[in-house]
């Protein structure tokens, strides 16, 4: 199985994860010159204020790929992957995070999906649930979790 196309998932709280993220997506898509997708997810509460802060006309002309764009996780990371030689894209959906996840990882074909998370005990995951957890179990192709330093 060649490696082409990478989707990287980021979300509100990988902003104190940048490194961690960055350097794991460069280690594994550099050598295999592929594709990297930034793909950020945004609830609809989230999208809804992320797109008042962009001072865009309304939410429904506010098309989710260009709000992700300019948001600073997925600009910082763009611009590491972009000054490493690689091809990126970026995406945004709005809805569950792991759901959303995974219909990116179809739609964009994805190879391998990249998730940043932190240690959760059991009871944490059976409580609060865990998006990692959902797009490992759900995703058409492997998943690598990077943890943060939380």
């Amino acid at each position: 199985m060649a490696l082409e196309t990478v989707l990287l998932a980021v979300g509100p709280n990988d902003a104190d994860r940048i490194d961690e993220l960055a350097d794991a997506v460069l280690d594994i898509a550099s050598p295999a010159g592929a594709t990297v997708i930034v793909a950020h997810v945004f609830t609809d509460d989230q999208y809804d204020g992320v797109v008042d802060r962009l001072e865009f006309e309304s939410t429904g002309e506010a098309d989710p790929d260009e709000v992700a764009d300019r948001h600073t996780t997925v600009r910082e990371l763009v611009s590491r992957f972009d000054d490493a030689g690689l091809s990126t894209q970026v995406r945004g959906a709005v809805g569950n995070h792991g759901e959303q996840i995974v219909s990116l990882a179809e739609v964009t074909d994805s190879d391998l999906v990249v998730v940043g998370g932190r240690k959760r005990s059991p009871t944490g995951k059976a409580v609060f649930g865990s998006t990692a957890q959902e797009v490992m179990l759900n995703a058409p192709c492997p998943v690598t979790f990077v943890r943060g330093e939380d």
